[in-house]
């Protein structure tokens, strides 16, 4: 039966919701301020992550706290209010990151990882978006032999129990990708099964295109309120009230205020990330997406220049620009690969909607009947859009997920 239904947020995750419940015959409008794909799903490094089959832990080993604690590392930043506002959840967050709990977490995720190149291979041919991806994989270089050793042996253990498939190269190998490399380097791990888009925004910009296609209102407008409504739900938006049986919330790090406008809070935090593109110094060319491991930013060779994306900062999400996380990486990408000048003024700066035991919510909200929540997607927003749109419209339909959906549910909070 064809339902009203309004998507609030026009992320990857958003996006492809609106989508899906489109395609089953459902009357949709998706809302959001911006245009699609332009807060966090704009500044990822545009991998679809086939092989993140482990979400990322919080550091308990005493040698990687001891390095982080100076506030001076690549990979992880931290600002004192942040870490303040957040103590709960973070707290959370480490003690979800022990071995036993870790090891319960890991299969959870691993589900919902291990389906999302299907989901998006849909929805890419459904926007006629093939001109954006590439399918070559990203390599993840390191410097160390010993770090190089524990990620292949952590390699074999995920392609044995989840499928992740992967090549190790030696130094001669990597250069051989990679000529322009400047660094003195043990070898890489090529993780051959990940997607990529040369502009991320713009492939959620080709769904949202799709999603329109096929019927769907796209309205660009402040969300004011939600509220019970004599139907369902009702949102105001800037000169205009939307009615509708049922809402989804996909608003990203900006949901859990509104989940607590409806008395509900959810421990989500915010872990912040930046982005800078550079022309390619001296003539030089980079073929591939490049972890740089150890050290904690990634290179990737988008449409706009070469793309440099920092690791975490753990701020407050409104917390004025830091770029000094930035600023470090730069100035350790320059040793590892020929950068030239900065093509824009400032460096972006987005959020990343993250939970403590590092699953996302997708289901309903129970206490609020007809209201629906998808967010908390850490780092892999952008990877399990789609198959979060798939599985909500399961649910939404009355059908039986794909999945167990026990271990994404709200109520676990």
């Amino acid at each position: 039966m064809s339902r009203e239904i309004l998507v609030l947020g026009a992320g990857m995750v958003g996006v492809s919701i609106a989508w899906h419940l489109q395609q089953r015959g459902h009357r949709v409008t998706l809302v959001d301020r911006r245009e699609p794909g332009r807060e966090t799903s704009f500044g990822n490094a545009g991998l679809i992550q086939r092989e993140a089959v482990r979400p990322y832990a919080f550091p308990r080993d005493l040698a990687t706290l001891l390095r982080v604690l100076p506030n001076r590392a690549v990979d992880i930043r931290y600002r004192p209010g942040g870490m303040l506002q957040s103590a709960r959840p973070l707290f959370d967050y480490w003690r979800n990151s022990a071995p036993a709990r870790y090891r319960h977490i890991v299969p959870e995720y691993a589900a919902l990882i291990s389906r999302a190149l299907d989901t998006h291979a849909q929805m890419i041919a459904a926007a006629e978006a093939e001109a954006l991806m590439r399918r070559q994989g990203y390599l993840e270089v390191f410097r160390t032999a010993a770090a190089l050793d524990a990620e292949c042996r952590l390699a074999e253990q995920d392609a044995a129990r989840f499928g992740v498939e992967h090549q190790v190269l030696s130094p001669r190998q990597l250069w051989e990708r990679e000529p322009d490399l400047q660094a003195d380097l043990a070898g890489a791990i090529h993780w051959t099964q990940p997607w990529s888009a040369v502009s991320p925004g713009d492939l959620v910009t080709a769904y949202a295109r799709a999603f329109q296609a096929a019927g769907g209102r796209l309205l660009q407008a402040e969300l004011q309120s939600l509220s019970t409504g004599q139907h369902g739900w009702q949102a105001r938006v800037q000169g205009e009230v939307l009615d509708a049986e049922q809402a989804v919330l996909a608003l990203g790090p900006w949901s859990a205020p509104w989940l607590a406008a409806q008395g509900i809070k959810t421990p989500l935090f915010v872990k912040r990330g930046y982005h800078m593109h550079y022309v390619p110094g001296d003539g030089a060319r980079l073929n591939n997406w490049l972890m740089d491991a150890e050290t904690g930013y990634l290179l990737a060779p988008m449409q706009a220049g070469i793309r440099l994306t920092t690791g975490a900062e753990l701020a407050r999400l409104d917390d004025r620009p830091c770029h000094q996380q930035l600023e470090a990486a730069e100035a350790v990408a320059r040793t590892f690969f020929p950068l030239g000048k900065r093509l824009e003024p400032a460096p972006w700066l987005g959020g990343r909607p993250c939970l403590p035991d590092m699953k996302p919510i997708i289901g309903p909200v129970r206490s609020r009947p007809g209201l629906w929540a998808a967010f908390g997607h850490g780092h892999q927003g952008f990877t399990l859009g789609p198959l979060t749109g798939l599985l909500l419209g399961q649910m939404m339909d009355g059908e039986t997920p794909e999945l167990d959906m026990r271990p994404y549910r709200l109520e676990r909070f």
